[in-house]
């Protein structure tokens, strides 16, 4: 019963944001609300870390804020407390509908001859990197299960899965990085995103290859085989996407257009099959997906609380006058996006960092791109490396590799792809 009333909290909170995004009178505290009570309602469930994690980060945000009323005397707009980073939460329950369109098998290709050695692991670090990009982490789940018919899992396997989905955050509006990075940077360039951090994504998966190549023996290794039938959907939503926000709505984000494009997408893919169908995939949906999604709704908004904190703390005890850097260019980039790569590999989750960076910085204009940039590369690489991010516990649980030993294995990556990341940032800064 908590369950099936969490899950349809975080339907209702949904629903309720697309009725905002439609313009009627919706307040975001109720969507807020509605997301946070789910959060409530689920947190014996959270794994042990992820309880750690939240409880401190929400903690740390309510002592921000009452330190900030109660010493500097801040007016605190109270009502708006809980709001930090609904707005991606939003989203992430949207993109999860993709699940109701088709089957699982539906996404993969027709059974045949497994791919080997080198092309076989290109094509799972392919396959993951483009549906991932849509699809976000049931991806991984998706492939790996396929996968898994042919043997238990190899090292080589997880850690092309590992990167091909935490690279994909380099550029995909999709993805929940993009998500928190839009509604931090709102005036971010996304096409100069594009054109970074998509040759930077590519330049990932070659660096995969030869790493994978040099370290294991690739000859027997299974791989996931990638056909024009698989990257059908994937192609058709970022279209759809693209012409919502330079047609039909350009007055959304694309995280606005995401929240309610996918699950309308994925109603209509059922409707013609009754609304009786209909009806039992979404109470299925609400019943056994969303409530698996605690971990991730309770880290973004608790993250989102310690933003509001930060940003009312600092705000109120400096006069907004104070800023980590007087000036953000490419040093200053360079530096926060090495910290927040160190801080995941410690074990904290990049949107942490990012988050934390955000609010000691005032920016405006193209450095606003320059911040989404090193934040979306700091997630890229954070996520592949650290050990506890969302892609290695979920291996971990899944398949039973430990997070720590995807850390080592991809440090030297993670060095490598770095180094990337700063040529780029050095670029960046200069083409801006």
């Amino acid at each position: 019963m908590r369950h099936a009333f969490a899950g349809g909290l975080i339907l209702a909170g949904l629903v309720l944001q697309v009725m905002r995004l439609a313009g009627l009178p919706v307040a975001l505290p109720v969507v807020s609300v509605a997301f946070w009570l789910a959060v409530g309602l689920l947190w014996p469930d959270l794994k042990r870390g992820n309880r750690r994690q939240a409880t401190i980060l929400a903690g740390l945000g309510v002592t921000l804020l009452l330190a900030a009323a109660l010493f500097h005397d801040a007016e605190i707009a109270w009502i708006h407390l809980l709001d930090g980073n609904s707005y991606v939460v939003a989203m992430l329950v949207g993109v999860s509908f993709i699940g109701l369109i088709g089957t699982r098998q539906g996404h993969a290709p027709p059974p045949g001859s497994a791919l080997t050695g080198r092309r076989g692991t290109a094509s799972t670090w392919l396959g993951v990197h483009l549906l991932g990009a849509i699809l976000n982490l049931s991806t991984v789940f998706m492939v790996g299960d396929r996968l898994r018919r042919h043997g238990e899992m190899s090292l080589p396997q997880l850690l092309a899965l590992n990167r091909g989905l935490s690279s994909a955050a380099l550029w995909s509006p999709f993805f929940a990085s993009m998500g928190v990075v839009m509604t931090l940077a709102p005036q971010m360039n996304y096409a100069t995103i594009l054109a970074f951090g998509l040759p930077l994504g590519l330049a990932a998966g070659t660096l995969s290859l030869l790493d994978l190549s040099r370290r294991f023996d690739l000859d027997t290794v299974a791989g996931y085989s990638l056909s024009p039938r698989s990257l059908l959907m994937p192609v058709a939503m970022a279209s759809l996407v693209m012409l919502f926000h330079y047609g039909l709505t350009p007055w959304l984000s694309i995280v606005s257009i995401i929240t309610f494009l996918l699950p309308g997408v994925a109603l209509a893919s059922n409707l013609p099959r009754g609304p009786r169908w209909t009806l039992q995939r979404v109470r299925g949906h609400a019943l056994e997906r969303l409530p698996a999604m605690r971990g991730e709704i309770s880290l973004f908004l608790c993250a989102g609380l310690l933003t509001q904190g930060l940003s009312a703390y600092i705000t109120a005890a400096t006069g907004s006058e104070w800023q980590l850097f007087e000036h953000f260019a490419a040093p200053q980039a360079v530096a926060s996006f090495l910290a927040i790569v160190a801080s995941a590999v410690v074990g904290l989750h990049p949107i942490i960092g990012v988050s934390v960076l955000a609010s000691m910085l005032e920016l405006s204009g193209d450095r606003q791109t320059l911040f989404a940039f090193i934040a979306l590369a700091a997630w890229a690489v954070g996520t592949s490396v650290g050990p506890l991010s969302g892609i290695n516990l979920s291996l971990q649980g899944r398949y039973g590799v430990s997070g720590t030993r995807m850390m080592r294995h991809n440090l030297g990556y993670a060095a490598a792809l770095s180094a990337l990341v700063v040529a780029g940032i050095v670029l960046m800064d200069a083409w801006l």
